[in-house]
C-alpha cells in the first residue's frame, strides 16, 4: 500500500493500514513532515518504536528498490519517502508500479488529480482513492480514471490470455472520498444534541441513539440493536476517556446480549432506524422571505398605523352613521389629505379628520424606512448577516474552512440555527453562509468580544473546528467562563492532548457535555477501507471511539456464508444489520427461517431487523456494524493473529 499526503490524515491512514489491517505501508510526505508525529493506532508503543527502527534500516539498506519478487518489508512495516512533489520518479520509487492500492490524500485537490493521472499511467491495474473535496470534479475524475484503466488493462489482459495466464483477479477502481462529508455528520449531530448520530449515504440512512442509564426500575428500550455501551466512568475525571487504552471501564463496541443486561448504570448507543431516503433535492436561488424585508421594529409600527386606520374607522362610523365601506374609505381619503375639509359638519367629524391627517403624516416616514430598508436588504444580499438580537439555542461554528463547510451544510440541513465565527474574510464557507443567510461574526475568535458577538452565552453548543487546537481550547475554555453548562466539541489531533483536555474540562464541569474529535480519526477507516477495495458508508463516534458501517457482499467470506445471523454475529468485532434484496437475483428473506418471525421490510429493497435464524447466502448483500479490527479481520489480505479475546477497537 502507498499513501501520500501532506497532513494528519496520511499519518493515521498509514498507521490505520498497519496496526488494523497488516499491510505494508510505504508514507510518502513532504521533508517538513519528518517533524509530525505519527499517532498509534490499534497498535503497542512499542511496537511502533520496532517499525519505524525498521524502516529506517531499510531506507538505510536500499531495500525499497526491492524487486517485485522480493519482499522488502515484512507485513505491517512502514517505508517513509520524503518528497516535495509527487513526480512520476517518486511514484516509481514508492513501488506503485507493484502496489496493491495508492492513497492521494494531500489537502491540494489538484495534487492528488496530477499525481492520481501519473499513477493510472504507470499502473493501469492499480486500486485508487483519491482525496477530493469538490464533490462534482470528483465524479467527472472517476470516471475518466476507470475508464483509461478499462482501455489500458483490455490491452493487457489479451496478451495475458494469448499467453495462457491469468489477467483477472485485479480491482482497478477508483474512488474519490472528502475527509470533510464523511467527518461532518457525525460532527453535527454531536453539536446539536450530543445523542443522535446518522450515517446517511446513497440513500441509505442509519440512526443511532444515545441513551442515559436507565432508573431504578425502568427497562432500557434496546431499539433494533444495541451498537455500544458507554463508558462506566463517565463523570470520574480519574476514570476512562473513552478510548482504546480506557480497559474495561471504557466504551463497549457491538455487545452481545449478557454484556447489556450485566451492565448496570451505563449509557448505551442503540440502533433506531435503517431505511433507504430519497436524495435531497436542490432549493434552487435562495430568496429573501418577506419578513427579512423590513425589521422587527418596522413591523411594529406598520401594525400600529393599522390599528389606528380601524380605530378611526369604527369611530368615523360612530359619529357619522356611515356604513363600514364608507366610513372606512372616508377615513382613509382624510388619511391621505385627499378629502374637503369638514366645513360644517358635526364636531366629532371635525376631530376625527384632524386625527386622520395627524396619522397621514405618521404614515409617510414609515413608508420611507420601509422602502429604504427593503432596497437595502436587496442591496446588502451578497453582504454577511449579523447575529440578531433575541438568538439564542443556536450553534455557534468556529471555522468555516473545508470541514466547517460541510458542517455548516449539514447543520442548516437540519434547520439547526448556526453563527459562524471566522477570522479570515476569505474562507471557503463564507460564500455558503451567505447564500444561507447565516450570520458571521468576522475576527479572531481568541479577542475579546468576538465569541459575545456570536451570542455565546444564550448558544446551545459550542463546536469548534478551525485547523489549530490551541485556538479550539482557548474557545472553549473562555466559552465555559461565559457559560460553564456549554456544549462543547473540540477538533484536536493530537491523542494524548485529547485525553488531557478531556479529562480536565469534564472535572472542572462534570455536569456540561464535553466531546473530543479528530478529524483524521472519523474519515482514517473509511480511506482504509477504500483501500482494501470495500466501500465504508460512514462512522460515529462512540465517546472517543469509532463504530464503521459497510455494505458488503457476503460470498467469499467464510464467517457470513452459510451462516445464520445469529452465528454471523461476533461480539466486538461485527453484526448484520440489515439486508438488500430485489438487487442481481437476491432472494426475499421475509419467508425464510423458522422462529426467528418475519423481518420487517422497508421500502427499495432494504430488509432489517432479520430473524437470528435467517441463512445468509452467497449472493446476499448486507449491511453491518463493526469496528476497525472486525471489518480489517473481514476484509484485509493480512490480519494478524491475536493472543486472546474477540476483535476489539
Amino acid at each position: 500500500m502507498v499513501v501520500a499526503g501532506d497532513d494528519a490524515l496520511a499519518h493515521r491512514l498509514a498507521a490505520e493500514l498497519r496496526g488494523v489491517y497488516g499491510e505494508r505501508v510505504t508514507l510518502v510526505v513532504p521533508p517538513a513532515q519528518r517533524r509530525v508525529r505519527p499517532p498509534v493506532v490499534g497498535r503497542a508503543r512499542g511496537s511502533t518504536l520496532f517499525d519505524r527502527v525498521s524502516a529506517a534500516v531499510n531506507r538505510a539498506a536500499g531495500n525499497g528498490d526491492a524487486p517485485p519478487g522480493r519482499t522488502a518489508e515484512p507485513p505491517g512495516s512502514e517505508r517513509v519517502l520524503e518528497a516535495a512533489e509527487l513526480t512520476e520518479a517518486v511514484l516509481a520509487e514508492a513501488g506503485v508500479e507493484r502496489a496493491a492500492a495508492l492513497a492521494l490524500v494531500h489537502d491540494d485537490d489538484e495534487a492528488n488529480i496530477r499525481a492520481a493521472l501519473t499513477a493510472r499511467r504507470l499502473n493501469p491495474r492499480l486500486r485508487l482513492v483519491i482525496r477530493l473535496y469538490n464533490r462534482r470534479l470528483g465524479e467527472h475524475i472517476k470516471e475518466l480514471l476507470d475508464q483509461a484503466s478499462a482501455l489500458a488493462t483490455a490491452g493487457i489482459d489479451d496478451v495475458t490470455a494469448s499467453g495462457g495466464g491469468d489477467g483477472g483477479g485485479f480491482d482497478a477502481s477508483t474512488t474519490v472520498l472528502s475527509d470533510a462529508d464523511t467527518a461532518a455528520p457525525a460532527l453535527a449531530a454531536t453539536a446539536v444534541a450530543g445523542t443522535s448520530k446518522v450515517v446517511q449515504t446513497d440513500g441509505l440512512m442509519l440512526r443511532a441513539v444515545e441513551r442515559p442509564p436507565p432508573g431504578p426500575g425502568e427497562v432500557a428500550d434496546p431499539g433494533l440493536c444495541t451498537l455500544a455501551l458507554l463508558s462506566a466512568t463517565t463523570n470520574d475525571p480519574a476514570g476512562a476517556d473513552g478510548s482504546e487504552s480506557s480497559g474495561p471501564q471504557g466504551p463497549r463496541l457491538l455487545p452481545d446480549e449478557r454484556a447489556v443486561a450485566a451492565a448496570t448504570g451505563r449509557g448505551t448507543v442503540v440502533l433506531e432506524t435503517v431505511s433507504y431516503t430519497a436524495p435531497a433535492v436542490s432549493g434552487g436561488r435562495s430568496v429573501p422571505p418577506f419578513a427579512s424585508l423590513v425589521s422587527r421594529r418596522l413591523r411594529w409600527s406598520f401594525a400600529g398605523l393599522v390599528g389606528c386606520v380601524i380605530g378611526l374607522a369604527v369611530a368615523s362610523m360612530a359619529v357619522t352613521r356611515e356604513p363600514p365601506l364608507q366610513a372606512t374609505y372616508l377615513t382613509l381619503l382624510d388619511l391621505f389629505a385627499i378629502n374637503n375639509p369638514a366645513i360644517g359638519e358635526p364636531v366629532g367629524r371635525q376631530v376625527l379628520q384632524l386625527f386622520s391627517g395627524l396619522v397621514g403624516l405618521l404614515l409617510l416616514p414609515v413608508l420611507l424606512a420601509a422602502v429604504l430598508e427593503a432596497l437595502g436588504t436587496f442591496r446588502s444580499g451578497s453582504a454577511l448577516r449579523k447575529p440578531p438580537r433575541g438568538l439564542s439555542g443556536h450553534v455557534v461554528l468556529l471555522g468555516v474552512g473545508k470541514i466547517g463547510t460541510r458542517v455548516l451544510a449539514r447543520l442548516r440541513e437540519l434547520n439547526i440555527p448556526v453563527v459562524c465565527v471566522e477570522a479570515d474574510p476569505e474562507a471557503r464557507g463564507l460564500a455558503l453562509a451567505r447564500r444561507l443567510r447565516v450570520p458571521v461574526v468576522l475576527g479572531d475568535v481568541t479577542q475579546e468580544g468576538v465569541l459575545e458577538a456570536a451570542k455565546i452565552h444564550r448558544a446551545h453548543s459550542l463546536l469548534a473546528l478551525t485547523s489549530a487546537d490551541t485556538t479550539n481550547l482557548e474557545a472553549a475554555l473562555y466559552a465555559r467562563t461565559v457559560r460553564p453548562d456549554l456544549r462543547v466539541v473540540l477538533r484536536l489531533y493530537d491523542d494524548d492532548f485529547a485525553t488531557a483536555v478531556y479529562r480536565t474540562l469534564r472535572a472542572a464541569h462534570p455536569q456540561a457535555l464535553t466531546r473530543s474529535r479528530s478529524v483524521s480519526h472519523l474519515t482514517a477507516p473509511a480511506f482504509a477501507g477504500a483501500m482494501m477495495g470495500r466501500q465504508i458508508l460512514g462512522a460515529i463516534p462512540v465517546e472517543r471511539r469509532v463504530l464503521l458501517f459497510a455494505a458488503i457482499e457476503v460470498g467469499g467470506h467464510a464467517q457470513l456464508e452459510g451462516r445464520t445471523v445469529g452465528e454471523a454475529f461476533r461480539a466486538g468485532a461485527w453484526r448484520v444489520l440489515a439486508l438488500e434484496t430485489g438487487v442481481g437475483g437476491r432472494r426475499d428473506p421475509a419467508g425464510s427461517g423458522g422462529g426467528g418471525g418475519v423481518p420487517q421490510r422497508a421500502p427499495s429493497g432494504l430488509v432489517w431487523d432479520l430473524p437470528p435464524s435467517y441463512v445468509l447466502r452467497a449472493e446476499d448483500r448486507v449491511v453491518l456494524a463493526a469496528t476497525r479490527r472486525g471489518l480489517a479481520e473481514l476484509l484485509g489480505r493480512r490480519v494478524r493473529e491475536r493472543s486472546a479475546g474477540p476483535p476489539g477497537e
